[in-house]
């Protein structure tokens, strides 16, 4: 009775579905720092998902890049179960059996050396910042505390303090001050005005080589050659951050292997946790991990037992099932079609392998909109910057699974323009 009256007071009615309550009562006890979609997942399973009521959904988000190997991947999920069942955490106060296979795995994988294991995406990033810094004062003898970082302008690189600090986005920042100084922020893709913010005391040039939480921008062709031979000129390391366009996201294992170079330090994250754990990792030259001392870095689980398994069963899924070269192969015929329609309310599309953003004109329509009347065909993808929607399946979807997303996302552009 009670709470009929209230529910009549404030205007707000009695949830009508399952999942109305369930998103009632998260609203209550967790964080408004996310702006969801309006569905609540219950199950997942190779390319799709379940809601709460049993609607089934085709996944073109992959939890941004984490779940490329598709939900509860058999082999993946057998890995985590015997290896939780054997010994998951130890922290690395001990060494384990599972870690040293999975850091060579990566260095055969990247072309680098070493690795230093971490969990989240953001914390790889804080890690490579530190091991860029401490290159820049024991080798390059830049003087204490004046060390820099060339970022690109409409990064993301997480959501730390210190990451925040060389962002560009007004609200990534407001409110979250004092900043971590050091970083010099440039137009992305720009190789002159990297050239003109190098000074004696830049360390290194961090960025991404696809931007995704931007839109899925690319840089010119070529660039990153011409920006691993202008960081070779000038003494400054060259910090790639793939902990969304890497591990087959973009159609090659890596997305600066598209240019053939090689980072001096690689960043990962997201998918190397098979949709199923946080595992992440700073892949380098020996002459730059090695630098690092016993207390000088750390953290208890990262890479655990658990961790490193999953992760390296992960790297193998990738690579036996082919999932790198379907990224190609239907990422090229996805963004040919995608190109191809004529819509008055699509300005670009854009991307590499399967990771492709259409810009949509916020004036027509927002891309919220459009991610929105998707969700009621059965697909979820999700908007960024109110512009751009996203598709970024797990790497094993198929061609008839990828022409249905076709032509529900035309139904869903006549739908609007008749509107």
């Amino acid at each position: 009775m009670l709470n009929a009256l209230l529910r009549k007071l404030t205007g707000k009615s009695k949830p009508k579905t399952r999942s109305e309550a369930t998103i009632a009562h998260e609203n209550k006890y967790v964080a408004p720092n996310y702006h969801p979609l309006p569905v609540v997942l219950h199950r997942g399973e190779g390319l799709y998902l379940w809601d709460q009521e049993g609607k089934k959904y085709l996944d073109m988000m992959s939890a941004y890049s984490a779940v490329s190997c598709g939900h509860a991947h058999p082999r993946i999920v057998a890995r985590l179960r015997d290896q939780a069942g054997q010994l998951a955490v130890c922290s690395r106060a001990y060494h384990s059996d599972m870690l040293a296979p999975f850091a060579e795995k990566l260095a055969q994988l990247t072309g680098l050396d070493m690795m230093l294991p971490m969990n989240t995406g953001a914390e790889a990033v804080e890690t490579a910042v530190k091991a860029a810094r401490l290159w820049g004062y024991t080798v390059k003898g830049i003087p204490e505390n004046a060390a820099e970082i060339i970022v690109a302008e409409g990064n993301f690189h997480g959501r730390t303090t210190t990451v925040i600090s060389f962002s560009t986005e007004a609200d990534y920042r407001k409110n979250f001050g004092p900043f971590t100084p050091g970083f010099r922020a440039v137009p992305f893709g720009d190789l002159k005005a990297i050239e003109a913010s190098i000074t004696p005391n830049t360390a290194a040039v961090l960025l991404e080589p696809i931007q995704g939480e931007a839109g899925i921008k690319t840089p010119p062709a070529g660039f990153l050659r011409e920006l691993r031979a202008l960081c070779d000129k000038h003494n400054v390391l060259l910090v790639l951050d793939e902990v969304q366009s890497g591990l087959g996201r973009t159609g090659k294992m890596f997305a600066y292997q598209h240019e053939d170079i090689l980072p001096d330090l690689l960043i990962l994250g997201k998918a190397l946790g098979g949709g199923l754990l946080p595992v992440s990792a700073v892949v380098g030259k020996r002459a730059i991990i090695n630098l690092f001392k016993p207390g000088s870095h750390g953290s208890t689980f990262g890479g655990n037992p658990l961790a490193a398994a999953v992760g390296l069963e992960s790297l193998s899924v990738l690579e036996e099932e082919g999932m790198v070269k379907n990224s190609a192969d239907l990422g090229d015929y996805m963004m040919q079609q995608l190109r191809g329609i004529n819509s008055p309310l699509i300005r670009e599309v854009r991307g590499k392998g399967l990771w492709i953003g259409v810009d949509f004109d916020p004036a027509k329509i927002p891309a919220r909109k459009i991610c929105e009347k998707l969700m009621t065909r059965g697909i979820l993808s999700k908007d960024t910057h109110e512009t751009v929607v996203r598709f970024a399946p797990p790497l094993n979807i198929t061609k008839s699974e990828v022409d249905w997303c076709l032509e529900q996302f035309r139904e869903v552009l006549r739908e609007v323009e008749a509107a």
